[in-house]
C-alpha cells in the first residue's frame, strides 16, 4: 500500500495550489486505485464532514421518485377489486387482473434497460424529469381509460416512468451523498417508495365504497410527478459527471455547496480527489465504444462479479415473493375472509413503512451484509408459516382458496400475522439493500451495471407477478408460499457465498473489493485498513489543532508581556 508520510500529509492540508507535491499525493491515488488499496488522501479527503441542509433537500426532492414508484405499485391492489364492470366484463378475470398488473413490469423492465445508460448520455437529472413526464401521462391514461386494453396501455406507460426512477434515483443520491451517510441517504429513497404504498393503501381504504373511485386512486399519482418537475429546474446535476464532462468549475460550486461547512482549501481538495478518482473512467470511456464497455461487463472479471452480485440480490429481491403481497394482497386478504380487505393491506404497507425506517436508521452503522445475513431468515420463516397456515386452513376446499368460503378466523389471523413478519424482516434488509447496486460498478460501467441489474429486478418482478394467480391455483397457495420460501433460502445462501461489505467504503473504493473473488474478506480487510488510516488522520488533526492553540496561547502571553512594558 502507499503511505504518505506526516510531513506529506501535512503539506496536502495547508497548501493546495497545484504544488508537484499535491501532483504526486494524486498521482498516488491513481496508482492506489489501479493496485487495489485504500490511499491516504483520499481519506482525508473524505473527512468527517457534517450533512448540510442543501444535501437534504436534494435528497428528499430526489426521493419523490421513490413516492411515485411506491404509489403506482401500489395503487393497483386497490383498484383491482373496485374496478367492477367500468372496463366492459362484469368482472375481471384472473388473466386480466394479470395482464393489467404485469403490463407496469414490463414497461419498468424496458424502462429499467435503458435507464442508466441513457443517464450517462443526457446526465441522471433530466432522465428523472422524463420519468416525471411518463408518470403523469400514463396516470392520466388510466384515469380516463374505458376498456381493458386501454387500461393495460396506462399501466405500461407508468411502468417505463416507475423504470426509469427505480434506476436513477438511488445513483443520482449515491453520487451526491458523503461516503459515511450514502447508504441511510439510498434507505430514504426505498423510505419514500414504502410511504407511497401506505398511502396508496390508503386512498384505495378511502375510495373503496366510492362508484368509481379507482379513477382517483391511479389519476393521483399524477399530483406528486408534477411536483418533482418543478423541484429538479433547482437541482444540480451530479458532480461526477460534471468532472467526467469537464466542467471542473461546475462540480467545485456543487461541492461548495453540499460541504457548506468545510473550508476553501478541503473542498479544493476534494475536487481533486474526485477528479483524480474520476480520470481512470474517463480514459476508458474515451478509449473504448459502449459496445466494447458493455461487452466488458461480461469479459472482465471485476465488472463480471459486480454484476453478478447486483443482477443477484435484485433477482432475490424479486424472486422471494413479496410484490405479489402488493399486488394482490387486498384480493388475498378478501378471500381468506377479511371484510375490509384493502384497509387490512393497508397494515402490510404499514410494516413494509416502518420497519424500512429501522433500515434508515442502521444500514450505515450495521452494514449491508450483516443487515442481509439477520433478515432473509425472518423472510423464510414468515413464508413457512404462512405455507402451513394455508395448508390447514384450506382443507375443507380441497387446499385451494374458494372466495365466499367462511374460513376459521384462527387461520386467518395466523396468515396475517406471517405476512407481517415477512414483511418486516424483507423491510429490514432485502427491501433496501440491492438498491444501493450502483456502488458496485466503476463510474465508465456505472449506467450499464444499474441498467442490468435494474432489469434483473422488473424481469424477476414480472415472472412473479404473471404467474401468482396461475400458481396459486396450480399448487394451491399452501405449496406457492412454500415454493417462496424456498427461494428465499437460496436467496440467503447467495448473500452467504456472494455478497461483500461495502459500507464505509466509497464509490471508488467499492471496485477494488471485485479484483479477487467475490471480496468477502477483502472488503473487511479494506474498511479495517480505512478506520486504521482515519483514526490516525485523526490524531494527527489533533496534534496540529493542539500546536495552533499552543502558538495562539504563546502569542497572547507575548503580547501581554508587550503591554505590561512600560
Amino acid at each position: 500500500m502507499t503511505n504518505l508520510d506526516e510531513k506529506r500529509i501535512a503539506e496536502t492540508h495547508n497548501s493546495l495550489d497545484g504544488s508537484a507535491t499535491d501532483m504526486n499525493s494524486l498521482k498516488d491515488l491513481l496508482r492506489d486505485i489501479d493496485s487495489g488499496e485504500i490511499n491516504e488522501l483520499a481519506v482525508v479527503a473524505e473527512g468527517e464532514e457534517r450533512t448540510t441542509w442543501f444535501v437534504w433537500i436534494l435528497v428528499m426532492c430526489s426521493t419523490i421518485s421513490g413516492l411515485l414508484f411506491g404509489y403506482d405499485t401500489g395503487v393497483i391492489s386497490g383498484a383491482l377489486v373496485t374496478i367492477g364492470s367500468d372496463l366492459g366484463p362484469e368482472t375481471l378475470s384472473n388473466g386480466q387482473k394479470e395482464f393489467i398488473t404485469s403490463a407496469t413490469t414490463l414497461g419498468a423492465l424496458l424502462g429499467g434497460l435503458v435507464a442508466g445508460v441513457l443517464s450517462d448520455w443526457t446526465g441522471r437529472r433530466l432522465v428523472l424529469a422524463i420519468a416525471d413526464v411518463i408518470f403523469i401521462g400514463g396516470a392520466l391514461a388510466q384515469a380516463v381509460c374505458h376498456d381493458v386494453w386501454s387500461m393495460i396501455g396506462g399501466r405500461f406507460l407508468i411502468g417505463v416512468g416507475v423504470g426509469l426512477a427505480a434506476c436513477i434515483a438511488p445513483l443520482y443520491i449515491q453520487e451526491l451523498s458523503p461516503t459515511r451517510l450514502r447508504g441511510r441517504m439510498v434507505v430514504l429513497n426505498v423510505v419514500m417508495i414504502t410511504l407511497g404504498q401506505v398511502i396508496a393503501y390508503a386512498i384505495g381504504a378511502g375510495f373503496f365504497h366510492v362508484h368509481g373511485g379507482w379513477r382517483w386512486m391511479v389519476g393521483l399519482g399524477a399530483v406528486p410527478a408534477a411536483l418533482q418537475v418543478a423541484f429538479l429546474f433547482f437541482l444540480p446535476e451530479s458532480p461526477r459527471i460534471l468532472v467526467r464532462r469537464g466542467n471542473k468549475e461546475a462540480a467545485h460550486a456543487i461541492m461548495t455547496k453540499i460541504y457548506a461547512h468545510a473550508k476553501p482549501e478541503e473542498v479544493d481538495l476534494k475536487v481533486k480527489v474526485l477528479q483524480a478518482a474520476v480520470q481512470r473512467s474517463i480514459e476508458i470511456t474515451q478509449r473504448t465504444t459502449f459496445i466494447q464497455r458493455f461487452k466488458s461487463m461480461i469479459f472482465d472479471p471485476v465488472n463480471r462479479r459486480a454484476l453478478i452480485v447486483g443482477c443477484g440480490m435484485q433477482a432475490f429481491q424479486q424472486l422471494c415473493g413479496f410484490n405479489t403481497l402488493m399486488y394482490y394482497s387486498a384480493t388475498l386478504f378478501k378471500e381468506i375472509g377479511f371484510d375490509q380487505p384493502t384497509a387490512v393491506g393497508l397494515i402490510v404497507s404499514g410494516t413494509n413503512f416502518i420497519f424500512t425506517l429501522i433500515a434508515l436508521k442502521w444500514i450505515d452503522h450495521i452494514g449491508r451484509r450483516k443487515i442481509m445475513i439477520w433478515s432473509a431468515p425472518g423472510m423464510v420463516v414468515g413464508l413457512t408459516l404462512a405455507s402451513i397456515a394455508f395448508h390447514f386452513m384450506t382443507k375443507k376446499t380441497g387446499g385451494n382458496l374458494i372466495d365466499g368460503t367462511d374460513y376459521s378466523k384462527t387461520w386467518s389471523a395466523i396468515v396475517l400475522l406471517s405476512m407481517i413478519l415477512f414483511v418486516a424482516s424483507y423491510a429490514t434488509g432485502l427491501g433496501n439493500v440491492p438498491w444501493q447496486q450502483g456502488e458496485l460498478f466503476g463510474l465508465e460501467v456505472r449506467g450499464i451495471g444499474t441498467s442490468l441489474a435494474t432489469a434483473t429486478n422488473w424481469a424477476g418482478n414480472l415472472l412473479i407477478g404473471s404467474t401468482y394467480l396461475s400458481l396459486m391455483a396450480k399448487i394451491t397457495p399452501s405449496g406457492a408460499f412454500g415454493f417462496y420460501a424456498g427461494l428465499c433460502l437460496l436467496g440467503w445462501l447467495f448473500v452467504l457465498a456472494c455478497f461483500p461489505e461495502t459500507a464505509g467504503l466509497s464509490l471508488e473504493e467499492v471496485k477494488m473489493v471485485f479484483r479477487n473473488g467475490f471480496g468477502i474478506r477483502e472488503s473487511q480487510r479494506l474498511r479495517k485498513v480505512k478506520k486504521e488510516i482515519r483514526s490516525r488522520d485523526k490524531v494527527r488533526r489533533a496534534g496540529i489543532e493542539a500546536e495552533r492553540e499552543d502558538e495562539k496561547e504563546k502569542g497572547r502571553i507575548a503580547t501581554e508581556v508587550q503591554d505590561a512594558i512600560p
